[in-house]
């Protein structure tokens, strides 16, 4: 698996689908993800510092996981099929355990820049991305 994190998030909101791109962590590879708009702006005001009146939805799932004494340790994008990314939210609970949550991909990064939670991709996924957008270019 190699350890990503999110280098930047593109947004045009005359689109639905956004675009997030991940960086290899003291590497070169990138991997670039579709996501919704809502997703995608729950990542950009998180990450900017926006503290809003009432909690969103990532906000109350992440207190909610606190709150029960646990917490988001890692995500995982652990496959890509048919052009879509698969992910598991990682969650180590009061007993120590590990739960593995399947999830969007776009859930779990949202999740992870409040948890400050590590990102993984499993390193056939990045192989499978590079040659699916090379065929796209």
């Amino acid at each position: 698996m190699v350890e990503m994190e999110l280098n930047k998030i593109v947004i045009d909101e005359k689109r639905h689908d956004q675009l997030i791109v991940l960086k290899e962590k003291n590497g070169e590879r990138i991997l670039p993800i579709v996501i919704g708009l809502p997703e995608a702006s729950a990542i950009k005001l998180k990450i900017s510092g926006f503290n809003p009146p009432r909690p969103l939805t990532h906000d109350l799932l992440h207190t909610t996981i606190e709150y029960l004494q646990a917490k988001i340790d890692r995500i995982i994008i652990d496959r890509l099929e048919e052009s879509t990314f698969h992910a598991k939210l990682v969650i180590k609970a009061s007993n120590g355990e590990d739960k593995a949550i399947d999830a969007r991909p776009s859930d779990c990064i949202a999740l992870a820049v409040r948890a400050h939670a590590p990102i993984f991709v499993e390193d056939e996924v990045i192989k499978q991305s590079e040659i699916f957008n090379k065929d796209k270019l």
